[in-house]
């Protein structure tokens, strides 16, 4: 385990309290990937962990959450607790707990159950790591009541099957066919947010085919007739048919509506570079199938190089 975050676990624990961390942090140490942001899940009230963190790193309690920027890290500590009585994908109800396992059963998959303590070993209460073997997502718990408290989990398990390459168990995916119609109640950013996610993935097409295959593409209001996965979100979003509810920046519509214009010529010429730079080129040139060699080689015959880079933000 990392010794910052071991510190943090350290900080926690001398002070008589438990401290581990959960969740997205633990599934990917565990398949052997780095991520930077952690959860650490404490028996600690809000008001210990004021005390604790007396140094002004902690931020402000939001639900009963705090927020710790620490080194290379961002993390999130939270304390124990049942939830109940959802609305808008809120609790209205928040019981703080002593109990590990109980504020376990609360969250959404078994892959997301597993917990590490402060000696880096990692903890399997509800065969997280079963599923992870398995290249499985299982919701923990009754899968109806998980995905009506918050629809935003027919999304997220669909993103993280895209980006890890895993499949929903067919419970999971039952049930979110039969409530598919859930997801029109999140708001466009949620929704944009986790398409963003699931097209910047090298299996976005395994992404788009899920929710095609989940009846969600009417609830999401886009729709596609063919994809070719390019290393840019903008060339995947100018693949897709929209409306115009999402709340793309102004620089991501440019970006978008450039690459559709250079797409409807269907090749890639010396004078659509001059018109639109390299960087449009370059991607809708990846779409249509035009070679980056190519494309560079007309740029270069052009009386005076124009350098056009407008990173997709």
């Amino acid at each position: 385990m990392n010794e910052q975050i071991k510190s943090i676990l350290k900080s926690i624990e001398k002070h008589g309290f438990e401290a581990y961390v959960v969740g997205g942090y633990v599934r990917d140490y565990y398949l052997g990937n780095f991520s930077s942001d952690v959860d650490v899940v404490t028996n600690a009230r809000p008001k210990d962990l004021l005390n604790i963190f007396d140094n002004g790193l902690i931020s402000k309690e939001e639900y009963g959450s705090f927020k710790l920027r620490f080194e290379n890290f961002s993390f999130d500590i939270t304390t124990y607790r049942k939830e109940s009585h959802y609305q808008d994908r809120k609790p209205t109800q928040v019981e703080y707990i002593d109990n590990l396992l109980m504020d376990l059963n609360r969250r959404d998959f078994t892959m997301n159950s597993l917990v590490m303590n402060k000696d880096g070993v990692i903890i399997d209460l509800l065969n997280g790591k079963k599923d992870i073997d398995l290249k499985t997502i299982r919701v923990i718990g009754n899968v109806k009541d998980k995905i009506k408290e918050d629809p935003l989990r027919i999304l997220r398990a669909i993103r993280l099957a895209t980006v890890l390459d895993f499949n929903l168990d067919d419970e999971l995916l039952k049930t979110i066919i039969k409530y598919h119609q859930l997801v029109g109640t999140l708001s466009y950013s949620r929704k944009k947010e986790e398409l963003d996610r699931i097209l910047s993935s090298t299996h976005a097409l395994k992404g788009l085919e899920m929710l095609k295959k989940c009846k969600l593409l009417k609830q999401l209001e886009i729709n596609y007739q063919k994809v070719i996965v390019v290393n840019d979100l903008g060339g995947m979003w100018a693949q897709l048919e929209t409306n115009d509810h999402y709340n793309f920046t102004r620089q991501e519509k440019e970006n978008i509506k450039t690459i559709q214009s250079i797409l409807k010529y269907g090749k890639i010429t010396k004078e659509i570079i001059y018109k639109h730079g390299l960087y449009y080129s370059s991607v809708a040139g990846s779409i249509i199938g035009v070679n980056n060699k190519e494309i560079n080689e007309l740029y270069k015959s052009l009386p005076t190089y124009l350098v056009f880079f407008i990173p997709f933000s």
